[in-house]
């Protein structure tokens, strides 16, 4: 049992301890979390997956997250916002994703606020909330599932006309994305480019 702290997978590289439960959650760890994403839709996607994960575990979004893609237009803001009821009964109906009736409303209502945002305007609005670097973890039981600046952020997403981004969601988001490096200090990751 690990007591939080990076270990060894199975290339002998040191590793965020959630990151060995799965070849999904490796190739994932290492190539998408704690990188920097930009890209209003890039964001949506991020924003929407992380909603749906909410109550759930990460894997299970990640493992749909094809399945996502296909029935979200790609998480293109501009296509998702034009969705109609039809669409939202083909998303109600669709077994590729989590048919979880509030999460899709949240997701199809969340496009229709962006697509009157400004290029550029969510993901400038999103690294707004960026916190200053803070000393890499040393173990799981260092990172956060809040912050004052995921609360912000959270708040700030609603005042706008967001749905489903609670402080948690707001913080899972800013991992995810690179707004901040959760990678434990000794972890492989946390010095990838």
């Amino acid at each position: 049992m690990s007591d939080g702290t990076a270990i060894a997978g199975p290339d002998g590289a040191l590793r965020c301890p959630w990151a060995l439960s799965t070849e999904d959650y490796v190739a994932y760890h290492d190539e998408e979390w704690g990188r920097p994403v930009h890209g209003d839709d890039a964001l949506y996607e991020r924003l929407s997956l992380e909603a749906f994960q909410s109550g759930l575990s990460w894997i299970t979004i990640l493992r749909r997250r094809p399945g996502f893609r296909a029935a979200f237009a790609d998480f293109k803001i501009a296509k998702v916002a034009a969705f109609t009821d039809e669409d939202r009964e083909r998303l109600l109906a669709d077994a590729g994703i989590i048919r979880n009736r509030a999460k899709i409303d949240a997701t199809l209502a969340n496009a229709r606020v962006l697509a009157e945002w400004a290029p550029g305007e969510l993901d400038e609005f999103i690294w707004s909330h960026a916190p200053a670097p803070g000393p890499a973890p040393k173990t799981l039981g260092d990172v956060p599932a809040v912050t004052p600046e995921s609360t912000a952020l959270s708040k700030a997403l609603k005042k706008r006309g967001l749905r489903f981004v609670g402080p948690t969601t707001a913080y899972a988001l800013m991992q995810a994305c690179g707004l901040v490096d959760d990678h434990l200090e000794a972890c492989v990751a946390r010095s990838a480019p």
